[in-house]
This record gives structure tokens, C-alpha cells and sequence, in this order.
């Protein structure tokens, strides 16, 4: 049996699988618990191989099948389909524990992302209260000292106060891109709009947004898609050469829709989602944001016909 298990699981022209085959007729001979753990290891090297749960049921049916052709009045069918039943729900078993694993990484997940955000948001309020406040102290050193000083040298002060100055915008467009108020404020959408204004006047891509959302969504859905377009429009400014960035934002029934569809050079999706995450464009992080959120991302390109992701999460009532 063990010398079974080691053959790889592929199907033949039949439909069933060799092993699969021999080790269900084993179980059925009366194998017991060892011939019944090879339905378990055989569940496992399917769901190694990528095969899913109606991949692995047809290759059951396929050698129960063949089993009954064979067998026909030497056993009570009774028997037989009770026997195949067991055999077939100790395969599927290792289907369980791998959604049962991808259910506990998607909650860890969910919550790292919440920890995450928190230590942002406390960030981007340090950068922007205590860091402008220090800045508006220096301002205020600088601009006392200046009375007692000639004023040459009071002069040569003024383009420090201008650094300070654009050190301060600085810091606030950080602090906005870090964690936006807005966000928390006023909700996704004029968020968005306001990242796409902020960004079209950094890069000079022209990015129109357009919603038709008319009410707050859950917090950690806004913040999960307003990431992902951020994350979409920092790609198109370094990568895609396009002149124009569109966004789009709709709620269909119970599922929430986002289109981020640009004009650029595009690319190749399945050899980037191969470097993933070496040399990828963020698309394993969109796709690990989506995951916490149970939504799902889209991607269509092609060399030269620039890049489209669509996003789609479910919403609650």
C-alpha cells in the first residue's frame, strides 16, 4: 500500500486513478484502519496538487464505477456503497483540515491587518500633531531670536523658515497618505477622490473617480479597498506609463465593486504573478487584503493594452 501511495494521483483515460483504485478495493476487502488511512493520504497529495473537492468525488465515482463492473453479485451493494462512503469521507477529510487552516490564517490575517492599521493611524497622528507642533515651536524660536539680530543676519533666517515650511507640508501629506482623516471622517469614496486629486498633482496623470455609493461601508472594508487603490496608483506612476488612471466605485446587491483601469503599457499577468512576490507589482498584497475581507481580485492586462483590476468584496446587510 505504502508503495502505492507514492505514485502520483493522475487519471487515466478510464477517469479513475490507479492508486485511487487500489486502495479503495483494499479498504473494501476488509484493509481496515491502514487501507483507510490511504484514502487520507490520498486526500492530501489531491489537494498538493491542486485538485479540488469535485476533481477528487469524480475520481471516486470513476473507481467505485470500475469496482461494481468488475464485482458485480460477489458482494451486497449495501455493503459496498456503505464501505465506499467511509473510504470517500476520510479522503475529503483532508479537504477539511486545509479549509479549516485557510479559515484560521484568514482570521489571523484579518487581525494583523486591524493591528497594522491602528499602529498607522497612531503614526500619522504623531506625525501630524506632535511633529507640527514642534515645527510651530521652532517657528516661533526662530522668529523670537530674529528681533534681537541685525537684520542681515535676520535675512539669512528667512530661508531656514521656508524649509521649515515645506518640511511641515511634507509632513502633513505623509501623515495623510499614512492614515487620511477623511477616511474615518467622511467615508471611501471622498477619500479616493481626495488620494486621486493628491496624486494627479504629484504625477500628473489624470485620475477621475466616480461612485454611486450612498452610505458608509464596514471599516475594515473601506480601509482594505482604499489601500488597494492606493497601492494601484503608486504601480501606474512607477510602472505603467499611463496618461490617465480611472476609478470606479458601485455596490451591486450585497457585493461591492471596484474598477482601477488605466491606459499604460500593461503586462504580462501570469509571468508576474509567477515572480510573486520577488518582483511582483503588490498584487500578492491586494490579494492577501482581499482575503481578511472574503473579496476577490480580478486582473486583466496585455502588452500594450494597459491594466484593469477588479475588485469585488460581499457586504452585510
Amino acid at each position: 500500500m505504502s508503495e502505492v501511495l507514492r505514485k502520483p494521483v493522475t487519471r487515466l483515460e478510464t477517469g479513475y486513478s490507479e492508486p485511487y483504485l487500489v486502495a479503495l478495493t483494499t479498504y473494501l476487502q476488509g484493509g481496515g484502519e491502514q487501507a483507510l488511512g490511504a484514502a487520507y493520504e490520498l486526500g492530501r497529495a489531491a489537494v498538493t496538487q491542486g485538485k479540488g473537492i469535485l476533481d477528487f468525488a469524480a475520481m471516486h465515482q470513476a473507481a467505485l464505477v470500475k469496482i461494481s463492473s468488475e464485482s458485480c453479485g460477489e458482494r451486497d451493494v449495501t455493503q459496498v456503497l456503505c464501505g465506499a462512503g467511509e473510504f470517500l469521507a476520510e479522503g475529503l477529510s483532508a479537504y477539511e483540515m486545509t479549509h479549516r487552516g485557510f479559515r484560521e490564517a484568514i482570521v489571523s490575517l484579518r487581525h494583523l491587518n486591524e493591528t497594522l492599521e491602528h499602529e498607522i493611524q497612531r503614526i500619522a497622528h504623531a506625525v501630524h500633531d506632535e511633529a507640527g507642533q514642534l515645527l510651530v515651536a521652532v517657528h516661533l524660536a526662530i522668529a523670537e531670536a530674529g528681533r534681537d539680530l541685525p537684520t542681515p543676519v535676520r535675512d539669512r533666517l528667512q530661508p531656514v523658515t521656508g524649509l521649515l515650511d515645506e518640511i511641515e507640508k511634507q509632513l502633513r501629506r505623509l501623515s495623510h497618505e499614512l492614515r487620511p482623516t477623511v477616511l474615518d471622517d467622511l467615508g471611501l469614496a471622498p477619500a479616493i477622490r481626495f488620494l486621486a486629486d493628491a496624486f494627479s498633482k504629484r504625477t500628473g496623470l489624470a485620475v477621475p473617480v466616480r461612485s454611486g455609493l450612498q452610505q458608509r461601508l464596514p471599516r475594515n472594508v473601506e480601509t482594505a479597498v482604499y489601500r488597494i487603490v492606493q497601492e494601484a496608483l503608486t504601480n501606474a506612476g512607477k510602472h505603467s506609463g499611463a496618461r490617465t488612471v480611472k476609478i470606479q466605485l458601485e455596490r451591486v446587491g450585497r457585493v461591492l465593486c471596484c474598477v482601477i483601469a488605466d491606459d499604460g503599457a500593461g503586462f504580462d499577468v501570469s509571468e508576474v504573478l509567477a515572480a510573486q512576490p520577488r518582483k511582483g507589482l503588490g498584487l500578492l498584497g491586494m490579494q492577501e487584503r482581499l482575503n481578511a475581507v472574503g473579496g476577490t481580485l480580478q486582473i486583466r492586462s496585455s502588452l500594450g493594452k494597459g491594466t484593469e483590476l477588479l475588485i469585488r468584496l460581499p457586504l452585510e446587510d
